[in-house]
């Protein structure tokens, strides 16, 4: 993984971006007014209080719904549904219980979006078993392999259909800190190698800083932006990064920022019980 240069072309575009769902007591503002955008080959993570619409703005350019009003655009064009050019990751690993660690890879390449010959197929099954080291699980059922593994699967099967943009809701957010660990330094192996613009959701500051270009942090509900900050460290990083003084001082600015969203959260709630 390496920063997007000066020039790179934004691939996603938030222009003014609110949604709304409807409630018991009339239409909730779930996002307010949102904009920003996300680089060609740029990882950029979003943080903010449980709740706030993180989520809501990743199933938008995941195409699995539409802004209130505003716009989301990918490539400068609005984003009219799923599609093949964006793989999605979720906490749930997202793999077919009923299917081998080999068929499961192979899923999306007999797509007719992402169809393959069967001998490109296989090779790309090949391919992405080695680089998550699961050539000796091919044949294995999901229940078979550790969370750590299943999820090294859900991103081989992520990767194979070779798309542009990767778009991550807390996947690694139900893995104990020695198995995450290991697979934020997969992630940005394999980034590394084959280049691709990101977008993920999650809760933790410090996986936030150590795979990001940029760190969106968003407020309370209705979500704004609160900051947007750029993490300063160049690529290829390593867990030595954690110990340096300027990772734990962003590390506790990006704190501050999602506490305080937190009591903001607090303060509503209260407010909305009275």
């Amino acid at each position: 993984m390496s920063a997007p240069e000066a020039a790179a072309k934004p691939r996603v575009t938030f222009d003014r971006v609110s949604v709304e769902f409807p409630s018991k007591s009339g239409p909730m503002r779930v996002v307010e007014d949102v904009s920003y955008e996300i680089l060609d080959r740029e990882f950029v993570s979003v943080i903010g209080p449980s709740g706030c619409g993180k989520t809501t703005m990743l199933n938008m350019v995941a195409g699995f719904m539409q802004p209130t009003s505003g716009r989301v655009l990918l490539d400068g064009k609005p984003v009219g549904g799923p599609g093949p050019d964006r793989g999605v990751m979720f906490q749930e690993y997202g793999v077919f219980p009923w299917l081998t660690v080999r068929e499961n890879i192979a899923f999306g390449l007999k797509l007719a979006a992402n169809r393959s010959l069967a001998g490109e197929r296989d090779a790309i099954v090949e391919n992405y078993m080695r680089l998550m080291g699961l050539e000796a699980f091919a044949d294995a059922w999901p229940r078979m392999l550790s969370g750590g593994m299943r999820q090294r699967l859900a991103l081989a099967r992520a990767y194979a259909i070779k798309p542009q943009f990767l778009l991550m809701d807390e996947p690694f957010g139900a893995l104990d800190a020695q198995t995450r660990t290991a697979m934020q330094d997969l992630l940005l192996s394999v980034l590394a190698a084959e280049g691709k613009t990101v977008m993920l959701i999650t809760h933790s500051v410090e996986e936030a800083i150590y795979l990001s270009n940029r760190v969106v942090v968003m407020s309370a509900r209705p979500t704004r932006i609160r900051e947007i900050v750029e993490v300063p460290f160049p690529y290829p990083r390593d867990e030595s990064l954690h110990d340096t003084p300027a990772f734990g001082e962003l590390r506790s600015h990006l704190r501050d920022l999602v506490m305080k969203e937190y009591a903001a959260q607090a303060r509503q709630a209260v407010r909305l019980s009275d």
